[in-house]
């Protein structure tokens, strides 16, 4: 019996001893934490991250860059070209109608080489009489001439108030660079037009004072002339022979 037990005892023990030995560790089964390589990955993913970050930066001012671009490419959308060639050509159609001398240097010159010439011995009395009211008569065109641009001037204030409103307000309202340049550039012509308007009737008043002035001056001259014949002797009187009562 004791064999038999001691066969079964290492018969027992050599099958414990081959399970141990086929059985892997218990360490194997265990999950390792390296928090080194945790570390590294951790900041590789916060740079990758912090790269699309920047990149979505950059696309969204490249983007507002362009719409800035537009923005200072667009054109304003309102015009006042046309309303002060409009008041342009009212001024110039007015003092187009100056009556009997025009604002031409050849009329000028043939005006005072005969009706405003020097009287002179070789003129009848009625040419005297005919000179003299001519050059009346050009006066009070003159002046009616400068009193109808000076009203056209003033007819235009109007139109400039608007066209000056609107252009303020676009102004104010630009969206880019483009637009407010050509809001000033119109406020710019809107003066030279008022300062053509202020020409124009600056110009016609001097007209009018002018041919004011040669009328008092050539009628001071003709004065000279019909006096010389009033003082000078003549045929004295001469009997004539009438018949009256038939």
């Amino acid at each position: 019996m004791t064999r038999i037990r001691l066969r079964q005892l290492a018969a027992s023990s050599a099958l414990a001893l081959s399970l141990a030995v086929a059985a892997p560790p218990a360490f194997a089964q265990w999950i390792v934490f390296d928090p080194n390589n945790f570390s590294q990955n951790v900041l590789t993913a916060a740079r990758e991250l912090q790269q699309i970050t920047n990149q979505i930066t950059s696309l969204q001012n490249e983007a507002q860059m362009l719409i800035n671009q537009a923005r200072n490419l667009a054109s304003l959308p309102y015009s006042s070209l046309q309303q002060l060639q409009s008041s342009i050509q009212r001024t110039q159609q007015l003092l187009a109608q100056a009556q009997n001398i025009a604002y031409n240097v050849q009329q000028i010159d043939h005006a005072f080489q005969t009706t405003y010439g020097g009287a002179n011995a070789s003129q009848s009395n009625q040419a005297l009489i005919a000179n003299a009211q001519q050059r009346w008569q050009n006066s009070v065109g003159g002046f009616q001439d400068a009193l109808r641009v000076q009203a056209g001037v003033v007819g235009n204030l109007d139109t400039n108030r608007t066209q000056m409103s609107a252009l303020v307000t676009s102004s104010q309202s630009a969206t880019g660079a483009l637009q407010a340049t050509q809001a000033g550039n119109q406020m710019l012509a809107l003066q030279a037009q008022q300062l053509a308007d202020l020409t124009a009737a600056v110009a016609a008043q001097g007209r009018a004072q002018t041919l004011q002035s040669a009328q008092q001056a050539a009628a001071q001259d003709q004065a000279k002339e019909q006096l010389r014949r009033f003082l000078t002797p003549g045929s004295g009187y001469q009997p004539t022979a009438i018949t009256m009562f038939h």
